[in-house]
């Protein structure tokens, strides 16, 4: 038995297909939604859902919550989040994000963990046996990181995952993977902390993504944020008191926040009051008063929008249906945004914080084998490939490729006697190592050999969990090293969102760069390649002949230093031609020597 979960940054939930149809696990409290947040009493084990979120007003310093966002993380992306939460960061370490409660701190690995230890009891309670096996979803965007320190909370909840499925993904299947026979599909899924957007194709009955895009800062949470620092600064014009100066204050406007943007997706005015130290303030918030608030916010998910149209190689037309998914898109300007967005009128028949989940226990279904002639295909989001000479990146899977996938490149040494090679993975869509995202590092051996003998095999595996897997090789000899990408935390996810949009920015000049430093290696290489060869065959050159070889030498050198493509091109191709001869008359005397006393 599988079950499928939705570990979402607000809510989650967990549930399995029995007898054909979804069945979504129920709290004590009777819901299917269980919120993401822990509270850690004094004396006693953490208390997760319903009962910690009562304790976000009392004891906030005690609870945390939205813990997804800070996965992968690091100490300096949080800065702009502190001030906003009521919870503390440990400075314990800059590689990962702690949150600090009471003496003990706590890695958002660990708050995942207590949330799916706590759904996995919910579904025990239910069904009467032990649930070992899941399916997991994140949002489509998470990076590498962040999926394996999914998979790793998940293990420390007790669960193996049976596979790791993107939200936009599982939200498709949901909708009906057995009742489309084609068409292409966007899915926009706006939860409480992350945004996606996914176009699928549906065709028989096999369902490809496309395309992937989205933002993973961006969510519900930004508009309660926004709301937030809105009537902070009307609270503390009217009253002299600012409700962001302790930790309760900022809790309690943060819930009274999200209540009015709760009652604002339903009616068109709503009453807040907000007591300030003494003082009392209240104000009649109105549903454009909302709007105009939180515009500023939504508009950041349409460039991630027209990027994944046109990764998927499409107008908005070709689109046959638009799906909502995640709590956030219950905001009537969400709807229409969507609207006007793809031209089109969403659907929404599915409670989107439900759909997930549902999608989830579907896949579990197809993995348990209860369900057959069903078929999904995933794709990676970002490049992958590895650094080479010159700080060049060498792609070996190109994003958007369907997983699980595999490449194998062939690459060899520059310098004579290498005894190692530095096997640097990378992450994007940039020319230049340097502006990538960095994976991983690792070293193979390998025998004293002179440059380009040696044939190292690079193999990258990405299995269907989107975990990346790379083998080096040197063929010759059959030594192998290889690792399993589990990426330092503490990188930014805003490094990993502008990605696609700096490639575009950047094409031409990274292009030129590109080109240039492989223009410079081809030179510095051909140089090395004749120094070698006139120091083998002085004898066949006359000293006229020597000196202008030496000449061209120098003329390559020098164009090295104009950082000019056309000029190193020019300069290469003269010293091929003053060599042209001496190259032809050295390949004659090594095939002489080598027949000598030979008969044929």
């Amino acid at each position: 038995m599988i079950v499928g979960i939705d570990l979402g940054t607000t809510n989650s939930l967990i549930g399995m297909i029995e007898k054909g149809r979804p069945r979504l696990f129920k709290s004590e409290q009777d819901k299917t939604l269980v919120p993401s947040v822990v509270y850690f009493p004094e004396h006693s084990a953490p208390v997760v859902g319903d009962q910690a979120q009562s304790k976000k007003a009392v004891e906030p310093e005690k609870v945390v919550f939205s813990a997804k966002r800070f996965i992968g993380k690091g100490a300096k992306d949080i800065q702009d989040w502190q001030r906003l939460v009521p919870f503390d960061f440990s400075p314990s370490t800059d590689q990962m994000v702690r949150f600090k409660v009471g003496t003990k701190s706590y890695t958002p690995i660990e708050i995942g963990s207590f949330v799916l230890k706590h759904l996995k009891s919910i579904a025990e309670k239910e069904l009467g046996t032990a649930v070992t096996k899941a399916v997991i979803t994140v949002p489509a965007y998470f990076n590498d990181a962040q999926r394996q320190a999914t998979k790793f909370a998940s293990e420390l909840a007790g669960l193996e995952v049976a596979r790791i499925v993107n939200e936009p993904t599982a939200a498709c299947l949901a909708y009906g993977l057995d009742k489309k026979a084609q068409g292409n599909i966007a899915v926009f899924d706006l939860g409480g902390g992350t945004f996606d957007i996914s176009i699928l194709r549906v065709t028989g009955g096999v369902f490809e993504v496309l395309a992937t895009n989205g933002n993973t800062s961006l969510g519900g949470d930004n508009f309660d944020e926004a709301l937030v620092q809105a009537l902070a600064e009307e609270i503390q014009q009217q009253t002299g008191n600012d409700p962001m100066a302790d930790t309760i204050g900022r809790a309690k406007l943060r819930l009274e926040c999200e209540k009015a943007k709760k009652a604002l997706s339903q009616e068109v005015e709503f009453s807040f009051s907000f007591k300030s130290g003494d003082h009392s303030f209240s104000k009649i918030l109105t549903r454009s008063y909302f709007n105009q608030v939180i515009e500023p916010i939504l508009q950041k998910a349409l460039e991630p929008c027209l990027s994944c149209l046109e990764d998927a190689g499409m107008p908005p037309t070709a689109l046959t249906d638009v799906i909502l998914v995640g709590g956030s898109t219950r905001v009537p300007r969400v709807k229409e945004f969507v609207r006007e967005t793809f031209k089109r009128e969403p659907i929404c028949t599915l409670d989107p914080d439900e759909v997930v989940a549902i999608g989830a226990s579907v896949q579990a279904n197809i993995l348990s084998g209860q369900t057959s002639g069903m078929l999904l295909l995933d794709v990676i989001p970002l490049s992958l490939g590895i650094e080479t000479m010159g700080g060049v990146v060498s792609k070996i899977i190109h994003r958007n490729s369907t997983i699980p996938t595999s490449a194998t490149e062939h690459y060899s040494t520059y310098i004579d006697g290498q005894v190692s090679v530095d096997i640097h993975v990378l992450q994007g869509e940039r020319e230049l190592a340097q502006d990538n995202r960095s994976l991983a590092r690792f070293q193979l051996k390998i025998p004293p050999l002179p440059a380009g003998v040696p044939k190292i095999e690079v193999e990258f595996i990405v299995d269907a969990n989107g975990i990346l897997n790379v083998r080096a090789m040197e063929l010759r000899t059959g030594q192998v090293a290889m690792v399993t990408v589990n990426p330092s935390y503490g990188l930014s996810d805003a490094e990993v969102e502008t990605m696609l949009m700096a490639s575009f920015e950047n094409a031409e000049t990274d292009f030129e760069k590109r080109f240039l430093i492989e223009a410079q290696i081809e030179a510095d290489s051909l140089v090395r390649a004749t120094q070698k060869s006139l120091a083998q065959g002085a004898q066949l050159l006359n000293t006229e002949q020597k000196e202008e070889i030496e000449r061209a030498i120098r003329r390559v050198e020098r164009s090295l230093t104009t950082k000019s493509r056309e000029e190193i091109k020019k300069s290469c191709e003269h010293l091929s031609t003053v060599t042209e001869k001496f190259a032809q008359d050295l390949l004659n005397h090594a095939l002489n020597n080598a027949l000598s006393d030979k008969e044929i």
